[in-house]
């Protein structure tokens, strides 16, 4: 297989560390080519990126660690979008990256499924959907999911249809389509996802979509109803953007 980066986003997840540091092992004994992970620390609080990078210290000392090379990117919080594009830009030359959370709520062998698609289907970027045939949601609330959906819905009439979900964290690009659109990003808070994917195609890229199973994780960084209202201006000012053509213009 193909050199694979993985960029995942933390803020204060502490508590995460020793998982996503078992799924990124996972991860790498199950792709057959040379895998890097970049974990982009927002501007913990709570101390996420000394305990990451002691935690790895261990397991290498132990021979427990990830079979794959680490590097832990400290930046000052901004938000996910911020910590997105920074990891995309220290991907290096590697031909496909992968976007994720670190809680691993998609796991991570899917992303051999997202790659046979991206293969077969010559797609720039593959992303998981957890609507559709073969997709299962895993312990999410009633409540969540409605205010999920009335989210979907708004960015459906306004700037994006045709995807019932774009907010799954578990994206796979292209290198060089990583790279590029993210350079072209403006956003640094959660509609990220939205903003990416309107670049993608109005630059004519082929996106394409699977069907995962995803576990709802209560502790999640995202305060769903606290961040409502600014991802939702986030949405409208890629709704303005792309009507007046600003789209790819920093």
């Amino acid at each position: 297989m193909e050199p694979l980066s993985v960029v995942l986003p933390v803020y204060d997840e502490l508590r995460r560390i020793d998982a996503g540091l078992a799924g990124l092992r996972t991860l790498a004994s199950a792709w057959e080519g040379p895998v890097t992970a970049i974990f982009v620390d927002d501007g913990s609080t709570d101390g996420t990126a000394d305990a990451l990078e002691a935690r790895l210290a261990i397991l290498r000392q132990n021979g427990e660690g990830p079979d794959c090379e680490v590097q832990v990117l400290r930046r000052a919080h901004a938000g996910k979008g911020a910590a997105l594009r920074a990891g995309a830009a220290h991907t290096g030359s590697a031909n496909w990256v992968l976007f994720t959370d670190v809680d691993w709520s998609v796991p991570p062998r899917e992303v051999l499924r997202l790659y046979e698609v991206a293969r077969s289907r010559q797609a720039d970027v593959v992303i998981a959907t957890r609507e559709g045939l073969g997709a299962r949601r895993v312990g999410e609330p009633i409540w969540r999911h409605l205010v999920g959906r009335a989210f979907n819905t708004l960015v459906q009439s306004w700037v994006l249809a045709g995807h019932p979900d774009t907010q799954c964290g578990f994206k796979l690009l292209r290198g060089a389509a990583a790279r590029d659109l993210f350079a072209k990003t403006t956003l640094d808070g959660w509609a990220i996802d939205v903003e990416l994917l309107v670049l993608a195609h109005a630059e004519g890229l082929r996106v394409e979509e699977v069907p995962v199973s995803w576990r709802y994780e209560p502790d999640s960084r995202v305060r769903v109803l606290g961040d409502a209202l600014g991802t939702a201006r986030e949405v409208w000012a890629v709704r303005w953007r792309w009507r007046t053509g600003a789209v790819g213009r920093r």
